[in-house]
Protein backbone atom coordinates (compact mmCIF):
# COMPACT_ATOMS: atom_id res chain seq x y z
CA UNK A 1 0.00 0.00 0.00
CA UNK A 2 1.17 3.56 -0.70
CA UNK A 3 1.55 5.88 2.31
CA UNK A 4 -1.51 7.81 1.18
CA UNK A 5 -3.71 4.70 0.86
CA UNK A 6 -2.48 3.32 4.19
CA UNK A 7 -3.18 6.68 5.83
CA UNK A 8 -6.61 6.81 4.22
CA UNK A 9 -7.50 3.32 5.49
CA UNK A 10 -6.40 4.15 9.03
CA UNK A 11 -8.40 7.39 8.94
CA UNK A 12 -11.46 5.47 7.71
CA UNK A 13 -11.22 2.98 10.61
CA UNK A 14 -10.94 5.92 13.02
CA UNK A 15 -13.97 7.54 11.37
CA UNK A 16 -16.07 4.38 11.69
CA UNK A 17 -15.33 3.98 15.39
CA UNK A 18 -16.01 7.64 16.17
CA UNK A 19 -19.05 7.86 13.90
CA UNK A 20 -20.86 5.00 15.62
CA UNK A 21 -20.06 6.51 19.02
CA UNK A 22 -22.22 9.60 18.43
CA UNK A 23 -25.72 8.01 18.25
CA UNK A 24 -24.73 5.56 20.99
CA UNK A 25 -23.62 8.48 23.15
CA UNK A 26 -26.97 10.20 22.64
CA UNK A 27 -28.81 6.96 23.49
CA UNK A 28 -26.82 6.08 26.63
CA UNK A 29 -26.08 9.59 27.84
CA UNK A 30 -29.68 10.72 28.41
CA UNK A 31 -29.91 12.55 31.69
CA UNK A 32 -26.16 12.46 32.34
CA UNK A 33 -24.41 15.82 32.80
CA UNK A 34 -22.06 16.95 30.01
CA UNK A 35 -18.97 17.10 32.26
CA UNK A 36 -19.71 13.65 33.71
CA UNK A 37 -20.26 12.30 30.19
CA UNK A 38 -16.92 13.69 28.99
CA UNK A 39 -15.14 12.34 32.09
CA UNK A 40 -16.44 8.80 31.53
CA UNK A 41 -15.66 8.90 27.80
CA UNK A 42 -12.06 9.89 28.35
CA UNK A 43 -11.60 7.58 31.33
CA UNK A 44 -12.47 4.73 28.97
CA UNK A 45 -10.13 6.11 26.32
CA UNK A 46 -7.29 6.38 28.85
CA UNK A 47 -7.43 2.64 29.53
CA UNK A 48 -7.02 1.93 25.81
CA UNK A 49 -4.00 4.21 25.58
CA UNK A 50 -2.37 2.39 28.52
CA UNK A 51 -2.99 -1.04 26.99
CA UNK A 52 -1.68 -0.13 23.53
CA UNK A 53 1.61 1.49 24.48
CA UNK A 54 4.63 0.18 22.59
CA UNK A 55 7.90 -0.84 24.22
CA UNK A 56 11.12 1.15 24.06
CA UNK A 57 12.73 0.99 20.65
CA UNK A 58 9.40 0.53 18.83
CA UNK A 59 7.99 4.05 19.14
CA UNK A 60 9.31 7.50 20.02
CA UNK A 61 8.38 8.36 23.60
CA UNK A 62 6.82 11.64 24.64
CA UNK A 63 9.35 14.29 25.67
CA UNK A 64 9.14 17.07 28.23
CA UNK A 65 8.94 19.56 25.37
CA UNK A 66 5.62 17.95 24.33
CA UNK A 67 3.85 18.93 27.58
CA UNK A 68 2.54 22.37 26.43
CA UNK A 69 1.13 20.83 23.24
CA UNK A 70 -0.43 17.96 25.20
CA UNK A 71 -2.16 20.45 27.49
CA UNK A 72 -3.45 22.30 24.42
CA UNK A 73 -4.86 19.22 22.68
CA UNK A 74 -6.37 17.99 25.96
CA UNK A 75 -8.10 21.34 26.49
CA UNK A 76 -9.60 21.49 23.00
CA UNK A 77 -10.08 17.79 22.29
CA UNK A 78 -10.82 16.23 25.68
CA UNK A 79 -12.64 19.07 27.47
CA UNK A 80 -14.27 21.62 25.11
CA UNK A 81 -15.11 19.13 22.32
CA UNK A 82 -16.81 16.31 24.29
CA UNK A 83 -18.59 18.65 26.72
CA UNK A 84 -20.07 20.71 23.86
CA UNK A 85 -21.06 17.53 21.99
CA UNK A 86 -22.70 15.96 25.06
CA UNK A 87 -24.66 19.15 25.74
CA UNK A 88 -25.72 19.47 22.11
CA UNK A 89 -26.78 15.83 21.74
CA UNK A 90 -29.33 16.29 24.53
CA UNK A 91 -31.05 18.98 22.44
CA UNK A 92 -30.44 18.28 18.74
CA UNK A 93 -31.48 15.27 16.68
CA UNK A 94 -28.94 12.47 16.49
CA UNK A 95 -28.81 12.45 12.69
CA UNK A 96 -28.49 16.25 12.44
CA UNK A 97 -25.78 16.39 15.10
CA UNK A 98 -23.86 13.57 13.42
CA UNK A 99 -23.91 15.33 10.06
CA UNK A 100 -22.83 18.64 11.61
CA UNK A 101 -19.68 16.89 12.82
CA UNK A 102 -18.59 16.85 9.16
CA UNK A 103 -17.50 20.47 9.64
CA UNK A 104 -14.61 19.21 11.75
CA UNK A 105 -12.89 18.53 8.41
CA UNK A 106 -13.43 22.14 7.36
CA UNK A 107 -11.88 23.57 10.54
CA UNK A 108 -9.00 21.06 10.38
CA UNK A 109 -8.18 21.82 6.74
CA UNK A 110 -8.32 25.60 7.17
CA UNK A 111 -6.14 25.50 10.30
CA UNK A 112 -3.66 23.12 8.64
CA UNK A 113 -3.41 25.49 5.69
CA UNK A 114 -2.99 28.52 7.95
CA UNK A 115 -0.51 27.04 10.44
CA UNK A 116 1.39 24.47 8.37
CA UNK A 117 0.91 25.71 4.79
CA UNK A 118 -0.45 22.33 3.70
CA UNK A 119 -1.37 22.30 0.03
CA UNK A 120 -5.03 22.81 -0.89
CA UNK A 121 -5.83 22.84 -4.60
CA UNK A 122 -9.09 23.96 -6.21
CA UNK A 123 -10.68 20.55 -5.67
CA UNK A 124 -10.02 20.74 -1.93
CA UNK A 125 -11.37 24.29 -1.70
CA UNK A 126 -14.50 23.17 -3.58
CA UNK A 127 -14.87 20.31 -1.09
CA UNK A 128 -14.64 22.75 1.81
CA UNK A 129 -17.32 24.99 0.29
CA UNK A 130 -19.64 22.00 -0.13
CA UNK A 131 -19.13 21.07 3.51
CA UNK A 132 -19.89 24.64 4.55
CA UNK A 133 -23.04 24.70 2.41
CA UNK A 134 -24.19 21.44 3.97
CA UNK A 135 -23.68 22.87 7.44
CA UNK A 136 -25.77 25.92 6.57
CA UNK A 137 -28.63 23.70 5.37
CA UNK A 138 -28.44 21.70 8.59
CA UNK A 139 -28.73 24.90 10.63
CA UNK A 140 -31.83 25.88 8.62
CA UNK A 141 -33.33 22.43 9.16
CA UNK A 142 -32.81 22.53 12.93
CA UNK A 143 -33.97 26.16 13.18
CA UNK A 144 -37.30 25.08 11.68
CA UNK A 145 -37.61 22.54 14.52
CA UNK A 146 -37.30 25.14 17.28
CA UNK A 147 -34.71 27.16 19.17
CA UNK A 148 -33.68 24.25 21.41
CA UNK A 149 -32.76 22.12 18.39
CA UNK A 150 -30.78 25.00 16.89
CA UNK A 151 -28.95 25.65 20.17
CA UNK A 152 -28.01 21.97 20.32
CA UNK A 153 -26.70 22.06 16.77
CA UNK A 154 -24.65 25.19 17.48
CA UNK A 155 -23.11 23.42 20.49
CA UNK A 156 -22.09 20.57 18.17
CA UNK A 157 -20.57 23.21 15.86
CA UNK A 158 -18.45 24.42 18.80
CA UNK A 159 -17.34 20.81 19.31
CA UNK A 160 -16.26 20.53 15.66
CA UNK A 161 -14.21 23.74 15.92
CA UNK A 162 -12.55 22.46 19.12
CA UNK A 163 -11.70 19.11 17.52
CA UNK A 164 -10.41 20.87 14.42
CA UNK A 165 -7.99 22.79 16.65
CA UNK A 166 -7.14 19.54 18.45
CA UNK A 167 -6.44 17.71 15.16
CA UNK A 168 -4.15 20.47 13.93
CA UNK A 169 -2.27 20.87 17.21
CA UNK A 170 -1.81 17.10 17.56
CA UNK A 171 -0.03 16.86 14.22
CA UNK A 172 3.31 17.48 15.92
CA UNK A 173 2.57 14.53 18.23
CA UNK A 174 1.87 12.11 15.37
CA UNK A 175 5.46 10.82 15.43
CA UNK A 176 5.25 9.92 19.13
CA UNK A 177 3.97 6.63 20.54
CA UNK A 178 0.23 6.88 19.79
CA UNK A 179 -0.67 4.78 22.82
CA UNK A 180 1.25 7.15 25.08
CA UNK A 181 -0.31 10.20 23.43
CA UNK A 182 -3.81 8.75 23.82
CA UNK A 183 -3.19 7.88 27.47
CA UNK A 184 -1.73 11.29 28.36
CA UNK A 185 -4.31 13.37 26.50
CA UNK A 186 -7.30 11.38 27.71
CA UNK A 187 -6.10 11.21 31.31
CA UNK A 188 -5.74 15.01 31.35
CA UNK A 189 -9.24 15.38 29.87
CA UNK A 190 -10.80 12.91 32.30
CA UNK A 191 -9.22 14.64 35.30
CA UNK A 192 -10.28 18.12 34.15
CA UNK A 193 -13.90 17.15 33.38
CA UNK A 194 -14.15 15.18 36.65
CA UNK A 195 -13.16 18.31 38.56
CA UNK A 196 -15.70 20.36 36.60
CA UNK A 197 -18.45 17.78 37.21
CA UNK A 198 -17.80 18.02 40.97
CA UNK A 199 -17.68 21.82 40.85
CA UNK A 200 -21.07 22.00 39.06
CA UNK A 201 -22.64 19.33 41.28
CA UNK A 202 -23.58 16.93 38.51
CA UNK A 203 -25.20 13.73 39.86
CA UNK A 204 -23.60 10.33 39.39
CA UNK A 205 -25.07 8.24 36.54
CA UNK A 206 -26.44 4.72 36.97
CA UNK A 207 -24.14 1.72 36.57
CA UNK A 208 -25.46 0.69 33.10
CA UNK A 209 -25.04 4.22 31.71
CA UNK A 210 -21.58 4.59 33.25
CA UNK A 211 -20.36 1.27 31.83
CA UNK A 212 -21.83 2.11 28.43
CA UNK A 213 -20.11 5.51 28.32
CA UNK A 214 -16.80 3.95 29.39
CA UNK A 215 -17.10 1.43 26.53
CA UNK A 216 -17.93 4.19 24.02
CA UNK A 217 -14.90 6.14 25.23
CA UNK A 218 -12.61 3.14 24.89
CA UNK A 219 -13.60 2.42 21.28
CA UNK A 220 -14.96 5.64 19.79
CA UNK A 221 -12.40 7.93 21.42
CA UNK A 222 -9.38 5.86 22.52
CA UNK A 223 -9.00 3.42 19.62
CA UNK A 224 -10.26 6.03 17.16
CA UNK A 225 -7.65 8.57 18.31
CA UNK A 226 -4.87 5.97 18.03
CA UNK A 227 -5.79 5.21 14.41
CA UNK A 228 -6.18 8.94 13.70
CA UNK A 229 -2.65 9.68 14.92
CA UNK A 230 -1.23 6.82 12.85
CA UNK A 231 -3.07 8.16 9.78
CA UNK A 232 -1.60 11.64 10.28
CA UNK A 233 1.92 10.20 10.00
CA UNK A 234 1.50 9.31 6.35
CA UNK A 235 -1.49 11.41 5.31
CA UNK A 236 -1.11 14.87 6.86
CA UNK A 237 -3.56 16.78 9.06
CA UNK A 238 -5.87 18.14 6.35
CA UNK A 239 -6.27 14.87 4.44
CA UNK A 240 -6.74 12.78 7.56
CA UNK A 241 -9.39 15.23 8.71
CA UNK A 242 -11.12 14.99 5.35
CA UNK A 243 -11.35 11.18 5.37
CA UNK A 244 -12.43 11.37 9.00
CA UNK A 245 -15.37 13.40 7.69
CA UNK A 246 -16.97 10.05 6.79
CA UNK A 247 -17.67 9.59 10.52
CA UNK A 248 -20.75 11.84 10.56
CA UNK A 249 -22.43 9.85 7.79
CA UNK A 250 -21.78 6.63 9.65
CA UNK A 251 -23.18 8.31 12.75
CA UNK A 252 -26.28 9.51 10.90
CA UNK A 253 -26.96 5.98 9.66
CA UNK A 254 -26.52 4.74 13.22
CA UNK A 255 -29.00 7.34 14.49
CA UNK A 256 -31.54 6.25 11.88
CA UNK A 257 -31.02 2.62 12.90
CA UNK A 258 -31.78 3.62 16.50
CA UNK A 259 -35.07 5.18 15.45
CA UNK A 260 -34.25 8.86 14.75
CA UNK A 261 -36.78 10.10 12.18
CA UNK A 262 -36.40 13.86 12.70
CA UNK A 263 -34.75 14.65 9.38
CA UNK A 264 -36.48 16.23 6.40
CA UNK A 265 -35.51 17.18 2.87
CA UNK A 266 -33.16 19.94 4.10
CA UNK A 267 -31.20 17.41 6.16
CA UNK A 268 -31.08 15.04 3.19
CA UNK A 269 -29.79 17.84 0.95
CA UNK A 270 -27.20 18.81 3.57
CA UNK A 271 -26.01 15.21 3.76
CA UNK A 272 -25.74 15.08 -0.02
CA UNK A 273 -23.60 18.23 -0.19
CA UNK A 274 -21.34 17.02 2.58
CA UNK A 275 -20.93 13.58 1.01
CA UNK A 276 -19.96 15.20 -2.29
CA UNK A 277 -17.42 17.39 -0.48
CA UNK A 278 -15.82 14.37 1.17
CA UNK A 279 -15.65 12.52 -2.18
CA UNK A 280 -13.95 15.48 -3.86
CA UNK A 281 -11.31 15.60 -1.16
CA UNK A 282 -10.67 11.85 -1.32
CA UNK A 283 -10.07 12.02 -5.09
CA UNK A 284 -7.14 14.41 -4.67
CA UNK A 285 -3.82 13.17 -6.07
CA UNK A 286 -0.53 14.97 -5.44
CA UNK A 287 2.90 14.10 -6.83
CA UNK A 288 5.86 16.02 -8.29
CA UNK A 289 9.62 16.31 -8.07
CA UNK A 290 10.63 17.71 -4.70
CA UNK A 291 13.67 18.18 -2.49
CA UNK A 292 14.31 16.89 1.01
CA UNK A 293 16.53 19.05 3.18
CA UNK A 294 18.72 17.49 5.84
CA UNK A 295 16.58 16.47 8.81
CA UNK A 296 17.25 14.85 12.16
CA UNK A 297 14.38 13.45 14.23
CA UNK A 298 13.02 10.34 15.92
CA UNK A 299 9.95 8.33 15.06
CA UNK A 300 8.86 4.77 14.25
CA UNK A 301 10.01 3.82 10.74
CA UNK A 302 10.73 0.93 8.38
CA UNK A 303 13.66 0.87 5.95
CA UNK A 304 11.41 -0.38 3.13
CA UNK A 305 9.57 2.96 2.80
CA UNK A 306 12.14 4.64 0.53
CA UNK A 307 12.91 7.51 2.93
CA UNK A 308 15.12 5.79 5.49
CA UNK A 309 18.42 4.69 3.98
CA UNK A 310 20.65 5.02 7.03
CA UNK A 311 22.71 1.98 8.01
CA UNK A 312 22.45 -0.40 10.97
CA UNK A 313 24.72 -3.18 12.09
CA UNK A 314 22.85 -5.46 12.24
CA UNK A 315 19.81 -4.21 10.28
CA UNK A 316 16.67 -4.47 12.48
CA UNK A 317 13.62 -6.20 11.06
CA UNK A 318 10.35 -4.30 10.78
CA UNK A 319 9.33 -1.08 12.47
CA UNK A 320 11.69 0.44 15.03
CA UNK A 321 12.41 3.86 16.50
CA UNK A 322 15.59 5.84 17.17
CA UNK A 323 17.07 9.24 16.38
CA UNK A 324 18.27 9.31 12.78
CA UNK A 325 19.38 11.69 10.03
CA UNK A 326 17.89 12.20 6.56
CA UNK A 327 20.48 13.36 4.06
CA UNK A 328 19.44 15.88 1.37
CA UNK A 329 17.86 14.23 -1.67
CA UNK A 330 15.65 15.03 -4.66
CA UNK A 331 13.10 12.68 -6.23
CA UNK A 332 9.52 12.43 -7.49
CA UNK A 333 6.66 10.26 -6.20
CA UNK A 334 3.05 10.63 -4.97
CA UNK A 335 3.07 12.02 -1.46
CA UNK A 336 1.03 13.70 1.24
CA UNK A 337 2.11 16.43 3.70
CA UNK A 338 3.53 14.05 6.30
CA UNK A 339 6.57 14.70 8.51
CA UNK A 340 8.93 14.12 5.54
CA UNK A 341 7.10 16.30 3.02
CA UNK A 342 6.77 19.80 4.42
CA UNK A 343 8.15 21.55 1.32
CA UNK A 344 6.54 24.70 -0.01
CA UNK A 345 4.52 24.84 -3.25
Amino acid sequence: MTPASAGGLLALVAATLFGLSTPLLQFLGKGVGPFTTACLLYAGATSVGALLRKGAGREAALARSDVPRLLLVAFFGAVIGPVALAWGLQRASGAGASLMLTLEALFTAVLARWLYRETMDRRVWAAMLLLLGGGALLALDQAASGSAQLAGLLAVLVATAAWGADNTASRALAERDPGQVVMAKCALGAFATFALALAFGEPLPGVPAALGLLAIGATGYGLSLRFYLLAQRSFGAARTGSVFACAPFIGALGALALGDRSGGWLMAAAGGLMALGVCLHLLERHGHEHEHARMEHEHAHDHADGHHGHAHDPMPAGVHSHAHVHEPTQHAHPHAPDAHHQHRH
